[in-house]
């Protein structure tokens, strides 16, 4: 797709003017939620900014835990109220890594709740890093321990599949559409948003359940904590966010019987990059203000209308900084009223992030809260890479 190059949004024409000709939205019909404020989409609709949700350094809420030292010392939000069990049944559970119990689990919810059920033509799009840190430490340790030929256990070799989550997902649920895995830290779910919507505008799919996910490990927690990469006293968290997306209207004239109204409208997904060596911080922040700004002007919301914002970094060392510097160039000055920052009671969720964010401002909405029309997300990654979604709420009646 074709980045406009961008000035200014507040140009554009009055508020509400409406998304950009040829822009299609989408529409967010159902939602699967599993993170440390507890499952469901509600759970999430009043987040405590410095909750203590989940689990502390050792133990993640739901998986084994580790009182042998494994774990670095390390605060963790894992999710809490979560019992594969009982959500996926007990077949076949034992051979499913953390990371595709929750995907499954959120993709589960999410498609019971949306109506217009499965279909051909229905598919999933999930964001992540790397799959399953536990299931490929595991899987490599072994290769240094057990004895030669390296006698590691080949059914443990699928979980270590970065695309393990949503393969095991579309069998489970029966999805013969499109099946995608997205790997891009902490911008996934956002790639993941760019990718189905480039999918559902150019008809490749009817549905698609979307999100990202991230496991809580003793692995990751290590590489996390030797990289000194979180901000002093952020936790490492982990969850998984899914959500149902199908092609709109403006209007919403094309909407199905029975579909209801959507939960929000997911109206532009913009990536970018800066080398963040080249050009530093300052182009790192640059970059993302011409993100924001060309998802802005594309969904036809101005600053004016000072939509809501949710940042993604304030865990990480250094770049909550960037992104902050990113959203005053673009909104002046924030106001707690305009922001929502989730990671003081999720955590750092990295690949989930995104999906996790958006996840909250459609429960706010739900809930009834705030009188802002739109909220625009962001996320900033240690790479250089940029993006930003701007999602509206539904009408009201």
């Amino acid at each position: 797709m074709t980045t406009l190059a961008v000035t200014e949004p507040s140009t554009h024409a009055g508020a509400g003017a409406g998304p950009l000709p040829g822009v299609v939205p989408l529409d967010i019909v159902g939602a699967g939620v599993f993170s440390a404020a507890g499952p469901g989409l509600a759970a999430l609709a009043d987040l405590p900014g410095g909750a203590t949700a989940g689990a502390t350094a050792g133990a993640t809420a739901g998986a084994t835990a580790e009182a042998d030292g494994s774990w670095p010392p390390l605060p963790v939000r894992g999710v809490t109220g979560f019992d594969a069990e009982a959500v996926l049944g007990r077949k076949g559970l034992r051979g499913l890594s953390r990371t595709d119990r929750l995907a499954m689990a959120a993709c589960l919810a999410a498609a019971t709740g949306a109506p217009g059920g499965a279909g051909e033509r229905t598919g999933i799009v999930l964001g992540t890093d790397v799959g399953s840190t536990a299931a490929q430490a595991d899987f490599f340790r072994d290769t240094f321990t057990r004895e030669r030929p390296y006698l590691v256990n080949p059914s443990a070799f699928p979980g270590t599949l970065m695309n393990s989550a949503a393969g095991r997902t579309a069998i489970r649920l029966g999805l013969t559409g499109l099946n995608a895995t997205v790997s891009g830290g902490a911008l996934a779910s956002l790639h993941a948003l760019r990718y189905a919507r480039n999918a559902l505008v150019n008809g490749h799919a009817d549905r698609l359940l979307v999100g990202g996910v991230e496991e809580a490990s003793a692995a990751g927690a290590w590489a996390w904590h030797r990289a000194g990469a979180l901000r002093s006293g952020a936790a490492l968290g982990e969850g998984c966010a899914v959500l149902v997306l199908r092609a709109g209207t403006a209007g919403g004239a094309d909407r199905s019987a029975g579909d209801g109204e959507p939960l929000g409208r997911l109206l532009a997904c913009e990536t970018g990059y800066a080398d963040p060596v080249a050009e530093g911080p300052l182009g790192v922040a640059a970059r993302l203000a011409e993100c924001v700004r060309t998802a802005l002007l594309r969904s036809g919301v101005t600053v004016g209308e000072q939509p809501l914002v949710v940042p993604g970094a304030g865990a990480r060392r250094g770049w909550a900084a960037v992104e902050l510097r990113s959203l005053r160039a673009v909104f002046g000055p924030l106001p707690d009223s305009r922001a929502v920052r989730v990671d003081g009671a999720l955590g750092e969720t990295h690949a989930a992030s995104g999906a996790l964010r958006l996840a909250t401002v459609l429960a706010r909405w739900q809930a009834g809260a705030g009188d802002e029309r739109a909220a625009v997300l962001t996320a900033v990654g240690q790479d250089g890479s940029v993006g930003a979604a701007v999602v509206t709420r539904p009408a009201r009646a």
